[in-house]
């Protein structure tokens, strides 16, 4: 492949002829925490110094849930364990490419055996930019590729050492790259909280609007519809497969209230083998993931891990998903007592709610569809900003776009 001028072919990829590669044993050091079988639960206790894991390691630094501690005295023992302002912390098995700059207000914590922390000693490297390098997917890419171990991929320090790494030759730009790249995670951390918020408002909301009322009539889910079980077409006829009709399975059920397409679809002659679902159909899985809804929004059909419901003229179809999705504890109740979760079509149809008229449905239905209209579209808002933030850091770690 011909490099372009001004740009060299290194180990890592092709820079910038200014920019070096250096080993990271040359201006960091690297150590293996101290925790493992020599520390257990028993240890820790309720207000002491906290110790981060694989597990609290996070795109956006360490996340602080769950945080395990242990005993001042402990911490006096392990003081050579502590973090300090700018250590990046890697995991040293399973996800190894795993990462996390330490922030100011984690300084001091320790950290366990099942991690490598790397505390750079030069003082012409800047610390969040060398974090963003190993966010970089090629690097990640390159630590995974030199990881050991048969059933679980793991680090140890020399390799860890050993790793090489692309250094503007000017701290001022290697600051101005991690300052852009800051920025732009300021920007979609802001938008995960709003959509964080976003959210629970949304879970009070529906908490309040589906709590009954007066007026309101307690209902078998059979007398709101019709309750039809899904199927599956012969697999063996090719015929009645990979066609443009949507045969739904839980797995094709995730978040979305709506759902047009599947997996594996059927064809006409599939279909009609088969039990067939009109558009704006309930869909909520009744085996194993009890409680999993969606509206099919287009002709098709389902498995028989999903009861169906068609709703009839008085009942509004997103209302009963809100119901539905709201009662997945109280479904998982209804559930028989076996290896697997299941609610057969029989008992499923005679599981009551309380629901209101028509008109009271369609009200408390639009009320929920437009907040869930709202997260929608700031999804797509975090979508895209952390689509352009991976095309930056593409540009901009590579040296392709230059700040200075």
């Amino acid at each position: 492949m011909e490099v372009r001028e001004g740009y060299k072919q290194t180990e890592v990829g092709v820079i910038p002829s200014d920019w070096g590669v250096k080993k990271l044993m040359d201006i960091a050091d690297v150590r293996t925490g101290p925790f493992g079988s020599s520390l257990h639960e028993r240890d820790y206790v309720q207000d002491g110094t906290p110790i981060i894991t694989v597990e609290h390691l996070g795109e956006h630094g360490v996340v602080h849930e769950n945080i395990p501690m242990v005993s001042d005295l402990d911490r006096k023992r392990l003081a050579a364990y502590a973090l300090q302002k700018d250590d990046i912390v890697f995991s040293r098995v399973g996800s190894v490419d795993r990462n996390s700059l330490i922030k100011e207000n984690e300084n001091r914590w320790l950290f366990s055996g099942r991690l490598l922390r790397i505390r750079i000693h030069s003082p012409k490297i800047c610390p969040t930019y060398l974090s963003y390098h190993f966010h970089q997917e090629s690097t990640k890419q390159r630590i995974r590729s030199v990881a050991v171990g048969q059933t679980m991929a793991s680090l140890n320090t020399d390799i860890l050492k050993n790793i090489s790494v692309a250094l503007p030759p000017a701290k001022a730009e290697q600051t101005a790259i991690a300052t852009v790249l800051s920025d732009a995670d300021a920007l979609i951390q802001s938008l995960e909280k709003i959509i964080a918020k976003k959210r629970d408002i949304k879970q009070g909301a529906m908490q309040e609007l589906l709590t009954p009322k007066e007026g309101w009539v307690v209902k078998k889910l059979g007398e709101v519809g019709e309750v039809i079980t899904g199927s599956t077409p012969p697999t063996e006829v090719k015929s009645y497969w990979n066609g443009d009709i949507p045969w739904i399975t839980p797995t094709d059920i995730s978040f979305e209230k709506d759902i047009f397409y599947s997996e594996r679809e059927i064809t006409s002659l599939g279909l009609k083998v088969i039990r067939a679902l009109p558009a704006n159909t309930l869909l909520v899985t009744c085996i194993a993931s009890i409680g999993k809804n969606a509206i099919l929004r287009k002709a098709g059909s389902c498995n028989q891990q999903i009861n169906a419901i068609v709703p009839d003229c008085n009942n509004n179809v997103e209302f009963l998903y809100y119901l539905i999705e709201n009662s997945k504890q109280y479904l998982l109740s209804k559930a028989g007592i076996t290896a697997t979760n299941i609610i057969s079509k029989k008992d499923f149809t005679e599981i009551t709610f309380s629901v209101p008229l028509l008109s009271e449905q369609t009200r408390i239905a639009a009320i929920l569809s437009d907040m869930d209209a709202e997260i929608e579209a700031l999804e797509t808002h975090l979508a895209k900003y952390r689509q352009i933030k991976q095309g930056m850091m593409q540009e901009l770690l590579t040296g392709r776009t230059r700040l200075v």
